[in-house]
């Protein structure tokens, strides 16, 4: 049966339907942006590929399905789509309605999804994880995912050991920590979430990073430990 082990991150209730819909359009303003989501895509194929070519799929948080179009190119893939906010799945619908016949979508928690164990063969996470400061928090995440795949999760998150981390660690340490400034963007260092993969029960096969020593994000393919 699933968790009931939830977790409501306080970013998460800003995805009312007109911020839903902004997120849809920045991804595709300006030529800086385009290039950025070109590269995000093509990076996230590839570690698909490299955990298999997965054909049940559940992508969570689907945010307003930017990733559809690449997840949908294996056409015996059966794709499952969810996210915590409703705004995001309405926004998904009437953007990418040539994909509706093909997804199954639902609203759901990441921390308590409302699927049954080993539901899909592999979780597709992007740019969530980054959303979550806390190691407890991280490993619920985790756990959950691991309960619900029955063998790989395709994961991203901005790692330590490149430049962008470096002069955010610097700007960071000139901020006054007691003006009150929510944040909601974390670095993580890489031996610390490996640790927290094997924790949960995953072995890192493999990882793509955005730009290799210079960005923040990494994209993580990971296999359900054996035995």
């Amino acid at each position: 049966m699933p968790s009931k082990n939830h977790v409501e991150l306080e970013f998460s209730r800003k995805y009312d339907l007109p911020h839903a819909e902004n997120y849809f359009h920045k991804h595709r303003a300006g030529w800086a942006r385009r290039l950025s989501n070109w590269r995000e895509i093509q990076i996230a194929r590839k570690a698909l590929h490299r955990a298999g070519d997965p054909v049940r799929v559940l992508d969570l948080p689907c945010g307003a399905g930017r990733f559809w179009p690449m997840l949908l190119e294996k056409p015996d893939r059966m794709l499952f789509a969810a996210d915590y906010s409703p705004g995001m799945l309405d926004t998904a619908r009437r953007t990418q309605p040539q994909a509706l016949d093909r997804v199954r979508i639902f609203q759901t928690s990441a921390f308590d999804v409302g699927l049954e164990d080993a539901a899909v063969d592999c979780v597709f996470c992007m740019r969530f994880l980054h959303h979550v400061g806390l190691s407890e928090h991280r490993l619920a995440l985790l756990r959950e995912f691991h309960r619900v795949t029955r063998e790989s999760l395709v994961i991203s998150l901005w790692v330590d050991g490149n430049f962008k981390a470096w002069k955010r660690k610097r700007l960071e340490a000139r901020r006054d920590c007691a003006d009150g400034v929510f944040q909601n963007r974390f670095v993580v260092e890489k031996t610390r979430i490996e640790s927290e993969f094997r924790q949960a029960g995953f072995e890192v096969t493999d990882h793509v990073d955005f730009l290799p020593a210079y960005a923040l994000w990494r994209i993580y393919v990971l296999r359900k430990k054996r035995g």
